[in-house]
């Protein structure tokens, strides 16, 4: 009943409400314009044929921009390309020093580095579209693009980068005017969308025989633990006891306090996933179009599923794990800062021992995360190859749907409790990723 109150008190907030409006308005639009066609081209034979032959690529992409991809419509190329801006202008800041000096200058140097960012997605999204009109009029033979020639690549640059930037605009007045992360929400609304579909597809086969009753009371039960599992390790956290000295400035003592330094146990997120896909899936992707038994060999060896995805998958998981906690989390930074406030870790001398400590701690808590990303990536090919269960919301996916949620929720309930209405549970707050 307190859930069902909650969402009550929602409407009883002029700004909260407006705010989801404007939220879900602007999904909407969204929506329908994954439906719009780009000019130029037969999109239902180009569905047909990326399906067909796109792979388990095509499928990964396409699940980001919410099957716009696969049909080609102007919102082709999705958020994808804002994605990978971010990323690059996130390790250029630790590899060109002004860059990081900007990032460190507080609200005036994070609106320089969205700004690059910007221009980033826009010069990524004209590469990518550009090569994509290449392609498509490479494999035409007049099936696919009504009038090939530079008018049908530049158009289509034109088209599918505009389309990528009114997403980034839609994801930055959602974050700013509505209620949540903008492009979290595109992007979840992208792989909601899917989920219809897959729940008819599985009744399909229950209909026809193909899949019983008792597997889908079991995929649901799967389905319920792994929501469960995610939401718990995306709020886990190792404290580290942190101890203030006391000081004595005039007739005043400042410190003595204790506080707590937090790791996630998942701090790189959902990057270590679609990284590891994006690297191992490409090249299976294109050789994929190249008609030669023993090419085509290899593509079914870097296929999901297969013993040698699964481990080029968990090991990249691993590795990216590691490799963007150290850009985001620097124990020698940390380290100076205690020292410099006064403060140290009980029974860790400060300085390059307190550093070593928490680079350690840090070692082992992200060894904890790397495995729960990679079984809970690994287990939808696990339960469609060996048990031939058709487990959708899982993977990645699942893990960005139950993590913008829980960011999502998170806002709403901090909205109600400051305006003195209770939030969603009597006792505690729901708490995101951020939390």
């Amino acid at each position: 009943m307190n859930i069902l109150s909650g969402f009550q008190n929602i409407f009883k907030i002029a700004e909260l409400k407006n705010r989801i409006i404007f939220t879900l308005a602007l999904l909407a639009v969204y929506r329908i314009g994954a439906h719009i066609p780009t000019p130029g081209i037969n999109g239902e034979a180009l569905s047909k044929f990326l399906v067909e032959r796109g792979g388990a690529l095509m499928g990964f992409f396409d699940m980001f921009s919410g099957g716009a991809l696969s049909r080609l419509t102007i919102f082709a190329l999705g958020i994808m390309p804002y994605i990978s801006a971010s990323i690059i202008l996130q390790l250029l800041t630790v590899v060109i020093p002004a860059l990081g000096k900007l990032a460190k200058e507080g609200e005036a140097g994070r609106k320089k580095i969205t700004q690059y960012t910007r221009y980033g997605t826009v010069v990524i999204s004209a590469i990518q579209s550009f090569g994509i009109a290449m392609g498509i009029e490479s494999m035409s033979q007049g099936d696919f693009v009504q009038s090939p020639g530079w008018s049908f690549r530049i158009m289509t640059m034109i088209t599918l980068t505009s389309g990528t930037a009114f997403i980034m605009w839609l994801g930055e007045q959602i974050t700013e005017r509505g209620i949540g992360n903008g492009i979290s929400l595109i992007i979840f609304s992208g792989i909601a969308a899917r989920f219809p579909n897959a729940v008819l597809n599985t009744f399909s086969l229950l209909r026809t025989g193909e899949l019983h009753l008792i597997l889908i009371v079991f995929l649901i039960i799967v389905m319920v633990a792994v929501i469960g599992v995610i939401i718990f390790m995306e709020r886990g956290q190792r404290k580290i006891p942190i101890q203030y000295a006391k000081r004595v400035v005039g007739r005043k003592v400042y410190g003595g306090q204790s506080t707590h330094l937090p790791l996630k146990v998942n701090s790189a997120g959902v990057i270590p996933p679609i990284f590891a896909s994006s690297i191992i899936m490409f090249p299976a992707t294109i050789v994929g179009f190249i008609a030669v038994p023993w090419v085509q060999s290899v593509a079914r060896q870097l296929s999901p599923g297969t013993v040698l995805y699964t481990i080029l998958y968990v090991g990249m998981i691993f590795f990216f794990c590691y490799f963007y906690t150290a850009i985001i989390f620097n124990p020698q930074d940390i380290a100076e800062n205690l020292k410099k406030h006064g403060g140290f870790i009980p029974g860790v001398r400060p300085g390059q021992n307190t550093s070593e400590y928490i680079y350690k701690v840090l070692a082992r808590v992200t060894f904890g995360g790397a495995i729960y990303l990679a079984v809970v990536c690994i287990l939808p090919d696990i339960l469609g190859v060996y048990f031939k269960i058709p487990f959708y919301f899982g993977g990645t996916s699942l893990l960005i749907v139950v993590g913008v949620a829980l960011d999502t929720i998170s806002q709403i309930e901090s909205h109600l409790l400051t305006r003195s209405y209770e939030g969603f549970l009597k006792k505690g707050r729901i708490k995101g990723r951020r939390g």
